[in-house]
């Protein structure tokens, strides 16, 4: 019987596919990088499996676990690749998608596209029943308008077409009787359709959010199920004999089957996962205050983390029609770790609008075609592009040598499309590309940065993804950071980040009552309630009953407020706390560390309980016989590990400077590096500016100082 000692994690990304080996036993990890498959996933994944398993000359037997992460469902939604999906709802609230929260986005444009929502109006059928806000009965469950609704659509003709079925009844998070009735009749009218209930996916108060999440589950149900069914299926022809796990956007992860069934909660988990790797090289660091900075192929993502804690939300929004307009995407109210995302990665697009600006992103050449300089047809010029015209890259070492870049089609790419309509130059245009992307990620930090109401002075940026230590140093000297980190192996950074996350799921039940002494006891049996969901869950998903933990939370306002907080109790037991002296402090105290003051002469109100459900935290410890503590080199030059010298162009020096490039792979702990300078390693490459410079950790990091003092 082979010893399993390996743990396997892979993100498939909209440009690049990421795997991480981890040996458990001797902690030594392998990576690996390739570019994604759009049209069939898994064969990408079989190259990384067979790849690393075969650098470590072991089997698939020997994999105790394998998680994973993907863009597949965010990339649904926003290119409407879903399923067909009706809508169920009760009667008069049909319309619930069109009028939204009652306003518009954005109230001073006056032409601002309307969200266009997943299930359009004649796929939306009302049905005859109705609640009350406590749950109880008004109008009973009419199953006659069930059997109208089938005999509708089989005059239609579109009886067999439907693949996705969503049911949102009002006030069904107080009582799910009439939504779980219906959901057994479709079952056996619908055999073929995938059932999504909202008191099962979003069992929550405001019915907009509630429908929205309902319907987004339902739309990516079937492509989620058959597209993890077959990746499965594939790895376990490959040798995997454990289950496969899935990245949740909370930063839990979760069995195969539990994910098939609530996919909405996927659609963050690559970002996510990224997060969770930042926090684990800041704890091994003993840098609890950072700013995640995830670069990739498509998309930056950025997170600020507070004392080891990365910032979470209840609820946000995918496929936005305007990215930094809130209320312009699809509201999806679900657990999440809550970071900012732009469309600024190396695959984004640059052009001169109408205007004659140059614009950056958001759209991205993606995997296919690519970059023009990736030789597979691309003739729009992108980040890529400006990074190797301006000697960020090495040509013949992207991805370790097995691509290689075409610098001349980047450079027609870029004189077509921006140098000549700008009447610039080709190194013009391409410091004008380097230059807008980092000032779109540099505004989009700065505001996230300060709606934590964090000073970025007091921070450090941790970088990684392909793209992010090549982008790193602008960012983190325009904010006034001190300094930045990339960690080894960034260009698989989150794929590690799968393996440092514990098997988690969240629970939520909406209760709306104002805190008395006799609510703290409701609260206990509603989270008795749900710790036994979470039990159950985790039991099945095979970890032992002594390991699962519960931490308690609940969304609290003050009596008479519109909207909400979410907090953390540390209490055990809430009948036994003292109202006055412990939990109303409590939350003021947490309210005005937030918005700075809190009206304590009021009273407060809970409005929902959560529960998140986890098993033990991984352990993962690295080892690198390189970077031990002993294998400190009596001479602590960097000299040994030049690799070249070659014409790097920086901002601030306004030219190319010939720049000493370094091979990560020989660096030694204690190594210094002096700016200007470049880093190359397999999977990414780190720029270090003129005002920097960098120290090898024992671990391999490269922690970047900067200097302010110019």
């Amino acid at each position: 019987m082979s010893t399993q000692r390996y743990r396997f994690g892979f993100d498939i990304g909209g440009t690049f596919t990421d795997f991480v080996l981890v040996d458990v036993v001797s902690g030594e990890i392998r990576s690996y990088k390739t570019l994604t498959t759009p049209r069939q996933p898994a064969r990408a994944v079989l190259e990384g499996w067979h790849q690393l398993l075969g650098e470590a000359n072991a089997a698939g037997s020997e994999v105790v676990s394998a998680i994973h992460g993907t863009t597949l469902i965010t990339n649904a939604l926003i290119e409407r690749k879903g399923a067909v999906t009706i809508l169920l709802t009760t009667r008069g609230f049909s319309d619930v998608l069109d009028t939204q929260r009652e306003m518009r986005y954005d109230i001073y444009d006056l032409h601002a596209p309307p969200v266009t929502h997943l299930v359009p109006r004649p796929l939306r059928f009302e049905i005859d029943e109705r609640l009350d806000g406590l749950g109880n009965e008004l109008e009973p469950l009419d199953v006659t308008s069930l059997e109208q609704l089938s005999e509708t659509l089989e005059k239609a003709g579109v009886t067999d077409r439907i693949e996705a079925i969503a049911v949102c009844f009002l006030h069904a998070y107080a009582n799910p009787a009439h939504e779980q009735a219906t959901c057994d009749w479709l079952k056996a009218r619908f055999p073929q359709a995938a059932i999504s209930a909202s008191s099962a996916v979003a069992p929550e108060i405001r019915e907009y959010e509630r429908m929205s999440t309902t319907v987004c589950n339902a739309y990516v149900q079937p492509l989620t199920e058959r597209y993890l069914a077959r990746l499965y299926r594939e790895l376990t022809q490959a040798g995997l004999e454990k289950d496969l796990y899935l990245m949740l956007s909370s930063g839990g992860i979760t069995a195969l089957k539990t994910a098939g069934e609530y996919p909405v909660r996927m659609i963050e988990s690559g970002p996510a996962a990224g997060v969770l790797a930042a926090v684990f090289y800041g704890e091994m660091l003993g840098e609890s205050n950072l700013v995640s900075f995830d670069m990739g192929g498509t998309t930056a993502k950025m997170c600020v983390i507070e004392d080891g804690r990365p910032a979470m939300a209840d609820n946000f929004e995918v496929a936005r029609v305007h990215r930094f307009k809130r209320g312009s995407g699809l509201p999806v109210r679900v657990p999440t770790i809550e970071l900012i995302e732009i469309g600024a990665g190396g695959g984004s697009i640059a052009y001169v609008d109408e205007l004659g600006l140059l614009k950056v992103g958001p759209e991205s050449s993606g995997a296919d075609p690519g970059p023009a300089c990736y030789g597979q047809g691309g003739d729009q010029p992108t980040v890529t592009d400006a990074d190797l015209l301006l000697g960020y890259l090495n040509p013949h070492y992207f991805l370790g040598g097995r691509i290689t870049l075409d610098r001349d089609a980047a450079a027609r790419a870029v004189e077509r499309h921006v140098a000549e309509p700008l009447g610039v130059s080709i190194t013009q245009a391409a410091a004008g590309i380097y230059q807008v992307v980092n000032e779109n990620m540099i505004s989009a930090t700065r505001v996230h940065v300060a709606e934590r109401g964090v000073d970025p002075r007091g921070l450090k940026l941790i970088a990684f993804g392909g793209a992010g230590p090549v982008h790193a140093y602008p960012i983190a000297r325009a904010l006034k950071m001190q300094g930045y980190i990339c960690p080894p192996g960034a260009g698989v950074t989150s794929a590690l980040g799968f393996l440092t996350a514990p098997v988690a799921f969240d629970f939520v039940r909406t209760f709306i009552a104002q805190i008395k002494p006799a609510t703290l006891a409701e609260m206990d049996e509603i989270y008795a309630e749900l710790e036994a969901q979470g039990r159950s869950t985790l039991l099945k998903a095979g970890i032992p009953a002594q390991e699962i933990e519960f931490t308690r939370s609940a969304d609290l306002r003050h009596m008479g407020q519109g909207h909400e907080i979410s907090v953390v109790l540390p209490y055990a037991r809430l009948a036994d706390v003292d109202l006055d002296e412990e939990l109303r402090p409590f939350f003021y105290a947490h309210y005005a560390d937030i918005y700075g003051y809190a009206h304590r002469h009021l009273g407060v109100e809970v409005t929902a309980c959560r529960l998140r459900a986890s098993g033990p935290v991984p352990h993962i410890r690295l080892s690198n016989p390189d970077m031990s503590d002993d294998a400190v080199a009596p001479d602590l030059s960097a000299a040994r590990a030049l690799k070249e010298t070659r014409a790097v162009y920086f901002d601030e020096l306004n030219d190319f400077v010939e720049t000493p490039v370094y091979d990560r792979h020989r660096l030694t702990v204690g190594m210094r590096i002096a700016g200007p300078a470049v880093v190359e390693e397999q999977n990414s490459t780190a720029v270090i500016g003129p005002s920097a410079t960098a120290v090898v950790d024992k671990t391999a990091n490269l922690v970047v100082i900067l200097d302010y003092s110019e």
